[in-house]
């Protein structure tokens, strides 16, 4: 096994600086919780252990303390866990372990894509770790980074998911396997990662049949939803496709070192799992695409039948408008014949003649008679 070195980090192009947030001592920790602050600097060490033949023999309680015993022991390989770090104590491994400026720099601020980089004897792994959480529906997604180098793996997780808790005691409960050495530790990481895929494949499997139901079911909020699973969607993509290119690389770099033949078998169980799963993801794509479609063309179904009912009502309406107007105008007919012969005036002949008053009448008679012909001719009646 080569030597491992040491060296002064090279100056880090300036990171987004945060504060530093300690975990427990366990993987097992609730992310909604809201802890009191403390002015004691606390550790984000989750665990960090040493072994030797797959055995775990030594629990060092700093990462000073397992410098030293590491220095001690040039047989054994240093597994430390960190979840959410401080800029120094990256500072301080990356001096200790050797790690590249640019790859301590991804870790510190986090937010990077899935990728797998070659750094001298040490590789640098960004995975997407996934969870469903089933009270709202909604896919967590966590942020993963491994340094795995020559009797050594570094895990800095910046999220709940994956348990590495569980990875850790499956690989203690497998001595063979983890006397394999970090290759063995990078291979039960992505394992977990890639089977804590399986449920949000399912959990996002149920929410697309319940879309599909919604959209027939003529559910005004169905739009939002599909959006928003669109998203989480597009964002598990974003988390698994990269997976497969790493896969590749990955077992050509294990078959061009010579790792064992075994692990190199697990290593392939795990990439076809990873195909398995981009394609579920891809479908999910394909479907919610489909779905938006029928959607859009209910939608627009729906804004077409309540144009058409406006459109009646307003016709109707008209309709109305036109018989009210028309007996209006009948009415209005006598009215003014009425109102003309009432005024006060002396000089009117038609007053004083004797035929004034059924002259007057029949002209009231003639003229809505001949209103209401026309207005029944025009269809108003």
């Amino acid at each position: 096994m080569p030597p491992r070195r040491q060296r002064a980090l090279r100056v880090i192009r300036p990171a987004l600086r945060r504060q530093s947030r300690g975990g427990s001592m366990t993987d097992d920790f609730d992310t909604s919780a809201t802890e009191p602050e403390s002015t004691q600097p606390r550790s984000s060490i989750v665990d960090a252990a040493l072994y030797r033949d797959g055995k775990r023999i030594s629990t060092p309680s700093s990462l000073a303390d397992t410098y030293r015993q590491l220095r001690e022991d040039s047989e054994a390989m240093a597994w430390i866990g960190l979840f959410r770090p401080s800029d120094a104590e990256l500072m301080s491994l990356a001096e200790e372990f050797d790690l590249h400026p640019l790859a301590v720099e991804d870790a510190m601020e986090a937010h990077q894509r899935p990728k797998l980089e070659r750094y001298g004897e040490t590789l640098f792994v960004v995975l997407r770790a996934a969870r469903y959480l089933d009270a709202v529906e909604e896919v967590d997604f966590a942020e993963l980074h491994l340094f795995v180098g020559p009797g050594f793996v570094i895990t800095v997780r910046h999220g709940a998911a994956p348990n590495l808790s569980a990875v850790r005691q499956r690989m203690e409960d497998s001595p063979d396997l983890l006397r394999l050495g970090p290759e063995a530790v990078l291979y039960a990481v992505l394992d977990a990662v890639v089977d804590g895929y399986v449920p949000v494949v399912s959990g996002v499997s149920n929410d697309v049949d319940e879309i599909e139901t919604e959209v027939f079911g003529r559910d005004p909020s169905v739009s939002r939803r599909i959006y928003e699973l669109s998203r989480e969607v597009l964002e598990f993509q974003r988390a698994t496709r990269p997976l497969i290119s790493m896969m590749r690389d990955l077992e050509a770099g294990f078959n061009k070192y010579g790792t064992d033949e075994e692990l190199q078998r697990y290593l392939r169980d795990v990439a076809d799992h990873v195909v398995e799963v981009t394609e579920r993801v891809d479908g999910f794509r394909q479907v919610l695409q489909d779905i938006l479609a029928v959607n859009a063309t209910l939608v627009t179904q729906q804004q077409n039948e309540e144009m058409k009912a406006l459109t009646e009502a307003s016709y109707e309406q008209n309709e109305e408008l036109k018989k009210i107007s028309a007996y209006a105008a009948i009415l209005f007919a006598p009215t003014l014949v009425g109102t003309i012969y009432g005024m006060n005036f002396d000089n009117m002949p038609e007053t004083h003649w004797s035929l004034g008053y059924p002259f007057a009448m029949l002209l009231m008679a003639i003229v809505c008679v001949t209103l209401f012909l026309i207005f029944r001719r025009r269809g108003w009646l």
